[in-house]
């Protein structure tokens, strides 16, 4: 019976791969929620511009609204570059994050990959070992037929 002697740490090296793995689809929906916010705050900002161009329109001017419209233009303006900043930092986590689990992955492989190795070396040797117990029986039965007269 063949029993991969590092079985513990093949286990152990898994286990390892699907926490990594988790860490790193943690970032990327972290990335999509600040991609999402991100296209919020600049619909808003559409939308605040438009308010803008209405509101400058000729006709009746509310200097009060123009000047809330521009203030909260400027909010956004301000938000969207601090989203663009942590996209970028959680980009360079999501990219690490890649690279770890790529790691795992191949350390994972690597131990797969002896384990099956070391399998197909075993059964050769039970192979062998079988055939040469054939081997010796079949003559041993032929030195006792010689033995044997008939």
């Amino acid at each position: 019976m063949f029993r991969f002697r590092l079985e513990t740490l093949l286990r152990l090296r898994v286990a390892e791969r699907d926490q990594r793995r988790a860490e790193f689809a943690k970032a990327i929906r972290a990335e999509e929620m600040l991609r999402s916010e991100e296209r919020k705050h600049q619909q808003e900002q559409v939308e605040a511009a438009q308010r803008g161009r209405v509101l400058k329109s000729p006709g009746a001017a509310d200097v009060d609204a123009i000047m809330h419209t521009h203030r909260y233009e400027v909010v956004l303006a301000a938000k969207r570059r601090q989203l663009a900043a942590q996209i970028a930092q959680v980009q360079t986590e999501v990219e690490r994050r890649r690279q770890v689990v790529v790691e795992a992955d191949r350390q994972v492989r690597v131990l797969e990959k002896l384990r099956e190795r070391q399998a197909v070396a075993y059964r050769q040797q039970v192979s062998r070992r079988e055939a040469k117990q054939y081997d010796e029986t079949a003559a041993l039965n032929h030195l006792r037929r010689k033995e044997v007269p008939s």
